[in-house]
């Protein structure tokens, strides 16, 4: 595919790109919660970066501007019992997979913060 083409086919799908990452890993007990997002290119909002670069009170402004603007978002959940026997990395997964398909738009391209990769 040349950069043209390329660029063309960025300007058909990117808006309906999915952006998803996890949350939870860290913590001994409980689930890990994933949440996934699909931007709306009209409606810019300008912050958004690393969750962990942002003090608390940035992230719940962000996190209202993401709800209020974003064309969809939702949240996806891996409990326990499925962290348990899955494994952490595999309910992370699971959890993504999940608010994925919770979005009320279908994307057409899912990006997923992590260092590992799959297609499904």
């Amino acid at each position: 595919m040349s950069l043209l083409d390329e660029k063309s086919w960025w300007d058909q799908v990117r808006r309906n790109v999915a952006g998803v990452d996890e949350v939870g890993r860290g913590p001994l007990a409980g689930p890990v919660m994933a949440a996934a997002v699909i931007l709306d290119p009209q409606r810019p909002i300008a912050g958004l970066r690393d969750s962990k670069r942002l003090s608390a009170r940035r992230r719940t402004e962000l996190a209202a501007l993401i709800r209020e603007r974003a064309w969809s978002w939702a949240l996806g959940r891996a409990d326990v019992q499925e962290i348990d026997t899955l494994n952490i990395l595999r309910a992370s997964h699971l959890a993504m997979q999940r608010a994925v398909a919770a979005l009320a738009v279908g994307p057409e391209l899912v990006l997923v913060d992590g260092n590992t990769a799959s297609r499904r």
